[in-house]
């Protein structure tokens, strides 16, 4: 089958490209036939997704005709578009003239099409998940909410591009996602039960360990990965550390690997409190496993609704066992009690976090059943368990082509002769 994969970049910037650069090898080497769309130019200098033996086709729509480009991809005859999604400009015109053209399977790895700031929560008076439908109420919120910027250009064209998105949802022969909780928030937005699919995010950058964790002495030792930013509950973290030292009656310390704007709150939050915690900033992935397997959990606080989080599958994947706040994608690989221990999410509270931290790390026996627990969870979430369920889904919804519908969508997307 002749596959289409439509995406932003073909540079590594995020965890899309880090599941394509993944997922394009093995679908090539089961038989595919695989060529790639991508909206931004690539730069030679920076890591690219291509697999090993590369794509005999490629196009990129930075700088060029969007209908001459498409007219290029409609030489090549795709059975089927695999998209993940555009974020420029032109990026509605450009899925319109795919949905009209080909069937399209969209995976949705974020909330773009579901919330106009693709945060998915209300900051004010504090960090609140939202589940609205998105519409015009959004705008009306957008401000005494703090949904996003105060731009109010910038809210209105998000805003416009979003609902553009959104009305196309129903049009793609397919939708997969990566969490119970997403499947839910398509299904509000419209989305029929034949057309969604769970299909959970493949770990990358590791693999299960192949034996059981061994016991091991605690540490306490804890580690957070992730972009510095007040959705991502860091600062939660620091704060409930205190605690939960104190009922444990031993020393915590924290290592937070990552970076972004917040860093300097949660330097100014960790002296105040004292709490012991080492900033490393961005760490490559050998640095990252290594910090992972030297800690006795991770710590996935974040506050919005996470629509997976594929680093606790990562740290599972090692036998380190995980805390976090029972908010969107998190409780279908964090469960409570196996693989690691949850935090009540609505409202997601120090306290709740600090006490999820002593029930994973007050009894040392039952510290080494979670992570057991995380070590077995994890190899449900493997690169040929995806792929076993993503290529039936590309299959299906493959066969569905209409020659004669394409060849009229073409000359849409071609334009007039």
């Amino acid at each position: 089958m002749r596959i289409l994969i439509a995406s932003a970049h073909r540079n590594l910037v995020g965890g899309v490209e880090k599941y394509l650069q993944a997922v394009l090898p093995g679908l090539q080497e089961r038989g595919h036939d695989v060529a790639f769309l991508y909206e931004h130019p690539a730069d030679p200098k920076h890591e690219q997704i291509d697999s090993p033996s590369g794509f005999l086709h490629s196009w990129c729509l930075a700088g060029k005709d969007a209908k001459a480009v498409l007219g290029s991809v409609a030489e090549w005859k795709p059975d089927i578009v695999y998209s993940h999604g555009f974020d420029g400009a032109e990026s509605v015109a450009v899925e319109n003239s795919l949905l009209e053209a080909y069937p399209v399977a969209l995976y949705v790895h974020n909330y773009d099409r579901t919330c106009s700031t693709g945060r998915k929560c209300h900051s004010f008076p504090q960090i609140q998940i939202c589940t609205r439908r998105l519409g015009p109420a959004c705008l009306l919120l957008h401000y005494p909410r703090r949904c996003g910027g105060l731009n109010p250009g910038t809210m209105w064209r998000e805003y416009q591009r979003h609902v553009e998105l959104n009305a196309r949802l129903s049009d793609h022969q397919a939708i997969l996602v990566a969490s119970r909780y997403m499947h839910r928030e398509m299904e509000r937005h419209g989305v029929s039960a034949e057309k969604l699919h769970l299909a959970p995010l493949p770990t990358t950058d590791v693999i299960p360990d192949a034996l059981p964790p061994a016991p091991k002495r605690l540490t306490g030792k804890i580690i957070f990965v992730g972009r510095l930013t007040d959705i991502k509950g860091a600062k939660h973290l620091i704060q409930a550390i205190p605690s939960a030292a104190r009922r444990l009656d031993r020393q915590l310390s924290l290592t937070v690997a990552g970076d972004g704007p917040d860093r300097g709150v949660l330097e100014e939050t960790a002296q105040h409190l004292g709490v012991t915690v080492e900033f490393a900033g961005w760490v490559h992935t050998r640095q990252k496993l290594d910090l992972m397997r030297e800690a006795d959990l991770l710590a996935v606080p974040s506050l919005w609704p996470e629509p997976f989080g594929l680093v606790g599958i990562e740290a599972g994947c090692l036998g380190v066992p995980a805390v976090g706040y029972a908010v969107g994608g998190i409780p279908d690989w964090l469960i409570a009690g196996e693989s690691g221990e949850l935090a009540p999410g609505d409202p997601p509270t120090i306290d709740g976090l600090a006490d999820a931290i002593v029930r994973a790390l007050g009894d040392p026996g039952h510290y080494q059943h979670l992570c057991s627990g995380a070590w077995k969870l994890a190899q449900r979430f493997t690169l040929e368990n995806h792929l076993a369920q993503l290529e039936p889904i590309l299959n299906e919804t493959g066969i569905t082509t209409d020659a004669a519908g394409i060849g009229l969508s073409l000359q849409h997307a071609r334009g007039p002769e």
